[in-house]
């Protein structure tokens, strides 16, 4: 049988429930004294064999073969001697699947219209004193329809219920897949950007105090001392560079542990660390405090030791620079950073210095995003004589009403 006609035809539980019903009648008829020949107590088993034969399309035309099933049952209870169950079981069952596939209206239409078609025959049509249905039947028969009627529609209404149910389901499962890869995405980013940090800032050290060391030696091949001095500088540049990477990879190993906020030993109590290394390379570098330093949380300061670390990384791959303040301004609810040089037009960013705020090239865009994935701002532009880099980074418990006034200092600081 081809998918069409599965569609069609279905042989189910009621199909084989009737079907016993019926061949258990059939098979008792020779044993019932019935007051009509043979052939014609065999010509009364063709309706009920056909109303228990429209059970197999009930699913594909549930209202019509629901309105067969009553006109058989009409036409055969009152012709025939052989009073069987069949055709009113065919009905019920007929009946039942109308509600049960959502047409409750043609259900009650049709259950009313079995009623009015058995009291039209009982008071109407018969004779008072040869009643087939008496008045207890009559409304045993309608809470039974009533019944059926009502089992139907709260059976449609659970599958619906149920099939809703396994939708969300199926639906919350889809969000959390994506959202997993959403977050892996986001990890990924968040390792890139402190690759990029630590190896870019440590080797651009190592390349600029390499490049003075053999520059220096070339015109003073006799003197070693700032040799020596620039070759510790870039062994101590390398230790850290390396100690970092490793905490960094070190998150990508704990595949069955949450990553730690922090993946690399590097904070704003290593400021100073990291302003003697950019020092070596003949910047001068002065780190400034303004204010008392609240307790801040782990992401925090990573993000201000990254902005900074950036920043100090562009002025010495890309700006004519001698000098580099580094100014940290603690304000109720707020660290503000701000990274100066003297570097002139040619400031500390790649090509040229960007419009303030927008900012060009990697390092700009890789500062921006952390101090926005914080709730913080970033902004970054020439001055009249170098460039600055300004970062509002939010801190835990600020007092409210502590924004419009932010606000009103930050249009000042450029």
């Amino acid at each position: 049988m081809d998918a069409p006609q599965r569609q069609v035809f279905r042989v189910d539980g009621a199909v084989w429930l009737a079907g016993a019903v019926l061949a258990a009648e059939t098979a008792a008829l020779p044993f019932r004294e019935l007051d009509q020949p043979g052939a014609v107590t065999l010509l009364g088993v063709l309706p009920p064999l056909l109303a228990w034969a429209s059970l197999l399309v009930r699913h594909r035309w549930p209202v019509g073969v629901a309105v067969a099933a009553m006109v058989v049952s009409a036409v055969h209870y009152p012709l025939s001697a052989a009073d069987g169950v069949t055709p009113m079981l065919v009905f019920v069952l007929a009946l039942y699947t109308v509600t049960r596939s959502g047409r409750l209206v043609a259900g009650i239409a049709i259950a009313v219209s079995a009623m009015l078609a058995i009291a039209w025959g009982e008071f109407i049509v018969g004779a008072a004193d040869q009643r087939h249905v008496d008045n207890t039947a009559i409304v045993l028969l309608s809470g039974w329809f009533a019944s059926l009627v009502l089992l139907g529609h709260t059976m449609r209404v659970r599958q619906a219920y149920l099939r809703e149910a396994e939708q969300r389901a199926l639906a919350a499962e889809r969000e959390r897949d994506v959202r997993a890869r959403q977050s892996a995405t986001e990890e990924r980013l968040r390792l890139a950007r402190e690759l990029h940090d630590v190896l870019g800032h440590n080797i651009s050290l190592i390349s600029v105090q390499t490049a003075a060391a053999l520059h220096r030696s070339a015109k003073r091949p006799g003197e070693t001392a700032e040799l020596i001095a620039a070759l510790t500088s870039v062994r101590d540049t390398s230790k850290a560079a390396l100690r970092e990477l490793r905490a960094t990879l070190g998150v990508l190993r704990q595949v069955d542990e949450e990553a730690p906020v922090t993946p690399a030993p590097a904070g704003l109590d290593r400021l100073a660390e990291l302003a003697g290394r950019a020092g070596a390379t003949g910047l001068d570098v002065t780190v400034t405090a303004e204010g008392e330093a609240p307790v801040v949380p782990p992401q925090i300061s990573l993000a201000a030791y990254r902005i900074v670390q950036e920043s100090l990384t562009n002025v010495t791959r890309h700006a004519a620079a001698t000098r580099a303040d580094v100014t940290l301004t603690w304000l109720p609810g707020e660290l503000r950073l701000r990274i100066e040089d003297d570097g002139g037009d040619g400031g500390g960013t790649p090509d040229g210095p960007p419009v303030a705020g927008s900012g060009s090239g990697s390092g700009i865009g890789g500062m921006a995003e952390r101090a926005r994935a914080l709730g913080g701002e970033f902004e970054a532009g020439r001055t009249g004589r170098g460039f600055r880099v300004t970062a509002w980074l939010p801190l835990p418990d600020g007092e409210p009403g502590q924004g419009a006034a932010g606000t009103a200092t930050r249009q000042s600081a450029l």
